[in-house]
């Protein structure tokens, strides 16, 4: 039987040595039917450059096809660009991944066949790790509470001793490694653009769990995100607004009428947690 074909989509907007970091791990795994698709959004650091110096043969091969966007699309919007290529040259799968990672080398190899074990297996994702500490978790599978108006990692911020080691259904994969399976793009579709950032990954397992899809937590497959730990995932005010944003798209979208009366509470709650964090220097920048 021959492995079903997997594109890997990584976006780009500056950052040139993480694309290049993150194209030479790809380009390592043992997996033998991938072609990994750069989408550029409109860098303005000599990305592209770098990536058609760096990597001329895999260019000329067809290991890599480079897509430059001619301005940014944002996240959803960039990697929508990717996944169309992808379904229309015959994907399988599409592999959805943060250009500031690197994988390991049998990511696919044991992610793909566990995928294939259930045609509901529609989206799956692997254990993130932090890159520094590298067995500090990032991502354990994803939970939303829609009571409380959260989406939230499991695992995140806790040393990786095992505990969660199983294959097991969750809420949400995470856009930093999402593999999506060709049947769920078939019925539904592509990441939504309303969102400015963020959400867009809770937001579309949301829709393809409505479908009757299942959202997979496959630890065996391992991913290094390189967030700084220490600095608690480097909170802006950028990035405050932007997930505020995209949280009330997506609760506004999903939400019931009942969800309301509790969500304001855990929002205050959520809000203090922060601040004593930052205060006590568990979050810094």
């Amino acid at each position: 039987m021959t492995e079903p074909i997997v594109y890997l989509i990584i976006l780009s907007y500056n950052g040139k040595q993480l694309t290049l970091d993150c194209l030479s791990s790809a380009l390592k795994l043992n997996y033998k039917t991938f072609i990994v698709v750069l989408v550029d959004n409109a860098s303005t650091d000599g990305s592209v450059d770098a990536v058609k110096n760096e990597f001329a043969d895999e260019l000329s091969s067809g290991k890599i096809i480079l897509i430059e966007n001619e301005i940014n699309l944002g996240f959803a919007g960039g990697n929508n660009v990717g996944i169309k290529y992808a379904y229309e040259n015959n994907a399988d799968y599409v592999l959805l991944l943060n250009n500031d990672t690197v994988v390991d080398k049998e990511l696919l190899s044991n992610m793909i066949p566990k995928c294939e074990t259930d045609e509901n297996i529609g989206i799956a994702g692997p254990k993130i790790y932090y890159q520094n500490p590298p067995d500090q978790i990032w991502f354990a599978g994803g939970e939303i509470l829609l009571y409380k108006g959260q989406s939230r990692h499991i695992g995140i911020r806790q040393k990786d001793i095992g505990q969660f080691n199983t294959v097991r259904e969750c809420d949400y994969i995470t856009g930093c490694a999402m593999l999506i399976k060709r049947t769920v793009v078939n019925q539904v579709g592509y990441l939504d653009t309303v969102y400015p950032m963020y959400s867009e990954d809770a937001d579309y397992c949301f829709r393809a769990k409505r479908q009757g899809f299942k959202m997979l937590y496959i630890p065996s497959g391992r991913v290094w995100h390189k967030i700084s730990a220490a600095a608690g995932g480097q909170l802006t005010w950028k990035k405050i607004r932007f997930r505020l944003q995209s949280n009330f798209i997506f609760l506004r979208r999903h939400a019931r009428g009942y969800h309301w009366f509790t969500i304001p509470f855990y929002f205050v709650w959520d809000v203090s947690r922060v601040l004593v964090s930052v205060v006590t220097g568990r979050i810094k920048n």
